[in-house]
């Protein structure tokens, strides 16, 4: 996976939403990490991991994925706006008996400790378990990289259209 375009095309997206509203002034830093916050729940949702009173079937691999790349989204604007873009050394390995609830625990959990500490270190661990929580789902770098790209040019439609 080439993280290093993606980051680009997030820096790129970024910059063009914040001239659009006229927002380059302004440290957009916890509005961006509030947003990360509601697409992880929203993939929670669609993923129905934590709905132990439910027998209704977990949402569609397609949908699922679409949320997920929503949370990389925000995930690497939050690295941009601090200067951190994700370096693949140094990778958590997960026990593997976690679920898939523990796995978005975890990411919840580093997401908090990167709010609270915008540290490098901070953001490598929330960057590595979100991805270990995109492996736990299914995910392969091509399913990522090809969601991440259609949804960028989306991204862009709805800036157009005034989203």
């Amino acid at each position: 996976m080439d993280w290093n375009q993606l980051f680009e095309m997030q820096k790129e997206l970024d910059t063009y939403i914040e001239n659009n509203h006229d927002l380059s002034s302004i440290n957009l830093f916890h509005e961006k990490h509030l947003a990360l916050l509601v697409e992880l729940g929203e993939l929670a949702n669609e993923t129905r991991c934590f709905k132990f009173w439910s027998t209704k079937a977990r949402n569609k691999q397609q949908v699922i994925l679409e949320e997920y790349v929503d949370v990389l989204h925000f995930l690497m604007s939050i690295g941009i706006e601090k200067g951190y873009i994700y370096q693949a050394e140094g990778q958590i390995k997960p026990e593997e008996s976690m679920t898939e609830s523990e796995y978005f625990y975890q990411v919840y959990k580093k997401a908090i400790a990167y709010r609270e500490n915008p540290v490098n270190e901070n953001y490598q661990q929330l960057f590595s378990w979100s991805l270990q929580l995109g492996n736990q789902l299914g995910f392969t770098d091509t399913d990522i990289q090809k969601a991440y790209w259609e949804k960028n040019k989306i991204n862009y439609q709805r800036q157009d259209q005034g989203y």
